[in-house]
């Protein structure tokens, strides 16, 4: 099997100084793309360029906190301005501001919709007309995350936000698919600084800091791993071995790949002259309600073999 190259390919990673943004970043320069390292602490940029180009990478720091055009096209300058092109988008950055409904302010929701789906959306925007300009094609790939699959207590700003973002997958590889650029949401599972704080993976957060390496039975039955077992997703993508996958959302983590479904109807009922409030509560029990959906990312099996 030939090794995946990205020899010639420049790429903007939001979100890279550390944790899952900075293995994505890793691991596009070591498959030989130059990488524009994007985050809002400019210590956490610096240390990861050292970390890209020590190790015989290319990489450049843009410190900008993503959302407004002004930064997107910053971030696309960037990239044009240090690598002549730009090939691969990453769109990771986010933040947490988690809070029951009843409890979440305006701030609280804003702020996490500006990072996460503005975001998303104005990086997308610049990266897909300077793409279109090159006329080569590109890759954009969205970070989405299980919550925006099936929803999370105490989320509501989050969830929604990565909800959009799959949207923002099916629907821009449609729109970009005539200029050969492939869009892609995908959906990563990690020993992060977020999933340390869930009571049930915490103490296998803890031992992987000390060296000590994940359990099977959460490497493979709940995908879950570190943020380098993410990663190979990200130069995969953007390899011509992908050319043919777009409007996909795709789950990585620990050993386990994954397709998520895309929302579909499931059941269906007529009613000749169609329906009224009673009818409807006749027949649901019986019919398209039978069997309801879950909802909720459900709970780890820790500990089970």
């Amino acid at each position: 099997m030939p090794r995946i190259d990205l020899t010639g390919k420049a790429a903007v990673v939001t979100g890279a100084g550390r944790g899952l943004g900075l293995a994505y970043a890793r691991a596009l320069a070591d498959r030989g793309a130059s990488v524009v390292v994007n985050d809002v602490d400019e210590e956490a940029a610096g240390q990861a360029v050292k970390a890209i180009t020590e190790a015989g990478g290319t990489a450049v720091a843009e410190v900008v906190p993503v959302g407004t055009a002004e930064a997107a096209d910053r971030l696309v300058g960037r990239a044009v301005e240090a690598f002549g092109r730009l090939d691969v988008l990453v769109t990771n950055a986010g933040i947490l501001r988690d809070k029951v409904l009843w409890k979440m302010t305006d701030d609280d929701f804003d702020a996490v919709i500006s990072t996460h789906l503005r975001g998303t959306f104005t990086c997308a925007r610049a990266a897909a007309v300077r793409m279109r300009e090159q006329g080569e094609g590109g890759t954009l790939i969205l970070v989405g995350s299980p919550a925006g699959q099936r929803g999370n207590f105490g989320q509501t700003n989050y969830a929604a936000a990565k909800a959009g973002i799959a949207a923002f997958a099916r629907t821009w590889s449609m729109e970009l698919a005539r200029a050969g650029i492939t869009v892609n949401a995908i959906v990563p599972v990690a020993a992060t600084a977020m999933t340390e704080t869930i009571p049930a993976f915490a103490p296998y957060v803890e031992a992987l800091k000390r060296g000590e390496p994940l359990p099977g039975f959460l490497r493979k039955g709940e995908g879950f791993g570190t943020p380098e077992d993410c990663a190979a997703l990200v130069p995969f993508l953007a390899s011509d071995a992908a050319r043919g996958i777009t409007g996909q959302a795709i789950g990585i983590g620990g050993d386990k790949v994954s397709l998520w479904s895309h929302p579909q109807e499931l059941r269906t009922a007529y009613a000749d002259g169609g329906w009224t409030p009673e009818t409807l509560a006749e027949a649901w029990g019986t019919s398209v309600g039978a069997q309801p959906e879950t909802v909720g990312i459900p709970a780890p099996k820790v500990g089970e073999a």
